[in-house]
């Protein structure tokens, strides 16, 4: 893996921006509000997985794996405050984050386990928002009319979501988790992520009062199950993810590079984030 790069997305989040702000699209824009409502939480999660994990190793595998995990903890740390200040819009505009308090309900009962478990449910949910980053960097189209400032967010949020995709995973090997368990959290993930997206996308649209709209469906319908669509065109990658060959590696990474380097005025690199190294 190349290093990792922390950088410092150069946009302002504290004007606020429209509530259909994707492109006048109700799915689409209830769908992103879904997915960022998740973020501050389960990035925080990922990073308190791969920290306590990699704290249960031998010194010297610690060593080899410490410039990866300092730039993973950088970038979740920088996503998850970037996301933070994109739901306070959302808070304003009255819409409703019910995911947090179930997920974080759930990772109660992992509580006092061994930290590979939750290290396996960070490097399966790692592989669902790397399957995403790649499809949404391979149609950027979705985001056609999105105010700017928030499809560069998605669009960064994507180039490193893909850069960092086996983070997880090697800490995950290098602690000696086992396949069974790797696929059977990654089993669990797949119906916890969905039901939950899903949900709340609803909640969205439904307090939006879109939720019945026939141009809504039409919207979800091509995003998600269209030739092209999120869900259709990634049912090789989720099961890719069930192999006992798998490894993130083998997921193309050109789209996240190529995006990176022609968007370089986007932002600025900066150093590990300074609330990285103290977030618990």
């Amino acid at each position: 893996m190349t290093d990792l790069v922390v950088r410092r997305l150069l946009i302002d989040l504290q004007p606020p921006f429209a509530r259909d702000w994707c492109g006048g699209d109700a799915f689409s824009t209830a769908f992103f509000n879904a997915l960022s409502m998740s973020f501050p939480f389960g990035e925080q999660f990922f990073i308190d997985a791969v920290r306590d994990a990699v704290a249960t190793l031998p010194a010297e595998v610690q060593e080899q794996h410490k410039a990866d995990v300092r730039g993973f903890i950088g970038q979740e740390a920088t996503h998850r405050r970037i996301h933070s200040l994109f739901n306070n819009h959302l808070e304003n505009q009255g819409l409703v984050d019910r995911w947090t308090a179930r997920a974080s309900k759930r990772m109660e009962l992992m509580e006092g386990a061994d930290p590979r478990h939750a290290l396996a449910v960070t490097a399966a949910t790692e592989h669902f928002t790397a399957m995403f980053a790649e499809w949404l960097l391979a149609h950027p189209e979705i985001l056609d009319g999105a105010e700017p400032r928030l499809r560069t967010m998605w669009l960064w949020h994507s180039a490193e979501e893909l850069e960092h995709k086996s983070v997880a995973f090697d800490i995950y090997r290098a602690a000696g988790g086992s396949d069974e368990w790797r696929t059977r959290w990654f089993r669990r993930v797949t119906m916890m992520f969905l039901g939950d997206l899903m949900r709340q996308t609803v909640d969205n649209l439904r307090h939006e009062k879109q939720l019945w709209k026939w141009a809504t469906w039409k919207s979800a319908a091509r995003i998600l199950l269209g030739r092209n669509g999120l869900l259709r065109g990634n049912v090789a990658g989720w099961r890719s993810y069930l192999r006992a060959d798998f490894h993130p590696m083998q997921q193309d990474s050109s789209l996240s590079e190529r995006w990176l380097a022609d968007n370089r005025a986007q932002y600025t690199p900066v150093g590990v984030a300074p609330e990285a190294a103290a977030a618990r």
